[in-house]
């Protein structure tokens, strides 16, 4: 004989959820306060600093408000570090595009990647630095592009292969 077992289950009362609504303030345009990221070195002088990036090179930037345009890279003179016409005009490109090639002394420090692509990462650097300086020149660095930063990096090496790519040669017998 199979014996039965009743089982009873018992359900739990239904919860409710209760909902708040929260009811934030929100400031109005007019009463945020816009702060700029001035820093102010240890000799007094201030500079408006931006990060460059660009394959594997990085760029730390600094532009200074002393009105002689000179340009160091790893304190070396833009000239010695890129000897090449096309490199130099490629970092003075966001100053060129502002008009504004006299108005800063530049100090910068780079390291990794190739030549072309240090130059692309002190661009990049120097457009962020003069967002920083003045908020409306963000619309025409964005506009020519110096602003986006090239995310575009070498691919890595797959197992099997000889490249990233590249298979071995394949041969039928």
């Amino acid at each position: 004989m199979v014996k039965e077992k009743e089982e009873t289950i018992k359900k739990a009362p239904a919860k409710k959820r209760v909902v708040k609504k929260k009811v934030e303030e929100v400031e109005t345009p007019e009463e945020v306060e816009v702060v700029k990221e001035k820093t102010v070195e240890k000799s007094g002088s201030e500079y408006y600093q931006g990060v460059g990036r660009r394959k594997t090179s990085v760029a730390r930037v600094r532009l200074y408000n002393k009105k002689n345009g000179s340009v160091s890279v790893n304190e070396k003179k833009l000239e010695q570090y890129f000897t090449t016409e096309t490199l130099q005009k490629t970092v003075m490109s966001p100053l060129d595009k502002m008009k504004s090639l006299d108005k800063f002394e530049i100090k910068v420090i780079v390291r990794g990647g190739g030549i072309n692509s240090q130059a692309e990462a002190i661009r990049h650097g120097i457009s962020r630095a003069l967002v920083v300086f003045n908020e409306e020149y963000k619309k025409r660095l964005r506009k020519a592009g110096l602003l986006t930063r090239d995310s575009r990096m070498k691919e890595r090496k797959k197992f099997g292969l000889k490249r990233a790519r590249r298979a071995p040669q394949w041969s039928k017998r």
